[in-house]
């Protein structure tokens, strides 16, 4: 009987062992969290990030390059029929694609938290959509089709590719975060470089529709190849508790400060986009004349997003926003205000896109100061509401900016460009860039 038992105990050791030896075995085929980690692809360098970034630079140059470079169509618009008759309401086809893309990055962003896996799927979607408003914008025959279609449809589909590209970008670049956000958002500049002669010239001699249909065309198959390098750097947990949505960042003077400060910029920015080429026309220029003034403008903010989102990086955010504002005012109040001329008009045009253009490239150091401050606040939201005072700026802008240029205010009584009837929209631009550069003033009274 001893010998049963002796005999079972050692049966019993023998399972254990095996047991325990197939797990040794499992966990050795199962590799560590560390070695998970090293398998990823390293940050801020390597082929797949700047991959990622050119695809990034390209994606942005075409989606966002269409809505600023608007002030071709705004000219061709308000000059040809149909939409000739009644020109009112031209304006906020730009300003309500641009707008509407900034409005609703919360939005994504708050879909995004609650259900990552779709990010990538919604830039196939947003794909579509786009190509869908071009084509239907093309068959337009008033202003109110443009405005839903042109302006409002392709807002929805833009967001959608651009909200998924802010978080990817957030994961493959850290120590050169503001650079890498820079060099993307100056891919609207370089588009915007060559996409005003393009649509110039085949407005010129095709037409709207044609015009439209042809960029639909270009967007499909430009974009839908670069779509495969905007993917995520981190993968996605199988399994993961859904945070609360934090936004007590709202409260905070580190977000209310530069946020008030980017609000006001807005609202002035986007209008020598808008009216640039009508009021080069208005001065007897060419239309040819007034399409190289917005490639200036653009051609500008290539180099003030990389030269903005580089400081960022080194100097506080809310000096860099006042360097930012103290180079648009001059250029607004000095080389517009004091110019009916080309060559100035065209130093103007150069210096704004510099300065002004590079103005949302202080972002990431807004995100950063917040992030000091409320350590919970997450990444895509603060960019989100960064982007809701962007989009409040641009869709006041429209109906403002036309309202302004209605009231003809000075046009005869002053000299140069304050007395052409777009004196008003000068000096209320030059306000609201010096508006921009405020949250420097608001940080030197708290450090005292």
């Amino acid at each position: 009987m001893d010998s049963d038992i002796a005999l079972t105990d050692l049966h019993a050791e023998h399972r254990a062992y095996d047991r325990d030896d197939g797990n040794l075995r499992r966990r050795l085929r199962q590799p560590s969290v560390t070695q998970r980690e090293f398998t990823l692809p390293p940050a801020d360098q390597g082929k797949d990030a700047w991959l990622f970034l050119a695809g990034c630079f390209m994606v942005e140059a075409l989606i966002w390059g269409f809505p600023f470079s608007f002030g071709v169509f705004q000219e061709y618009y308000t000059t040809h029929e149909p939409f000739s008759p009644g020109p009112s309401g031209i304006a906020v086809i730009g300003t309500s694609s641009t707008g509407i893309m900034y409005l609703s990055c919360p939005v994504l962003f708050a879909v995004f938290k609650r259900w990552p896996h779709v990010r990538r799927h919604c830039t196939l979607v947003g794909l579509a959509i786009n190509i869908a408003a071009i084509i239907a914008a093309s068959f337009a025959t008033q202003v109110s089709h443009l405005i839903l279609t042109q302006g409002v449809l392709y807002a929805v589909g833009g967001v959608m590719i651009y909200c998924p590209t802010i978080l990817f970008l957030d994961e493959w670049f850290i120590q050169r975060k503001g650079l890498a956000f820079g060099m993307m958002w100056a891919g609207t500049g370089v588009s915007g470089v060559a996409l005003p002669f393009i649509m110039s010239a085949l407005l010129t001699r095709f037409g709207f529709q044609t015009t439209l249909r042809a960029y639909a065309v270009a967007l499909m198959v430009l974009a839908l190849p670069l779509l495969y390098f905007i993917r995520p750097r981190l993968p996605l947990a199988q399994t993961s508790l859904q945070r609360r949505l934090d936004l007590s960042f709202l409260r905070t003077t580190a977000f209310w400060i530069p946020q008030s400060a980017n609000v006001a910029q807005g609202l002035g920015y986007f209008i020598p986009g808008i009216y640039l080429p009508t009021y080069a026309t208005s001065q007897g220029m060419t239309g040819t004349e007034g399409t190289v003034m917005l490639a200036l403008v653009n051609m500008g903010v290539v180099f003030g997003a990389i030269w903005v989102g580089a400081l960022t990086d080194r100097m506080h955010v809310s000096s860099v926003m006042a360097l930012c504002s103290v180079g648009a005012v001059l250029a607004v109040f000095v080389f517009w205000g004091l110019a009916v001329s080309m060559p100035m008009l065209c130093l103007f045009s150069l210096l704004y896109g510099l300065t002004a253009g590079g103005f949302s490239a202080t972002y990431t150091g807004i995100v950063q100061l917040v992030k000091e401050q409320d350590t919970a606040a997450d990444t895509g939201m603060i960019f989100g509401f960064l982007a809701v005072g962007r989009g409040i700026g641009a869709l006041a802008s429209g109906p403002l900016s036309e309202a302004l240029l209605h009231m003809q205010t000075w046009k005869g009584e002053a000299k140069l460009g304050y007395g052409t009837g777009y004196g008003l929209l000068i000096v209320f631009t030059g306000i609201t860039a010096a508006a921009g550069g405020t949250s420097f003033i608001a940080r030197r009274i708290e450090l005292r």
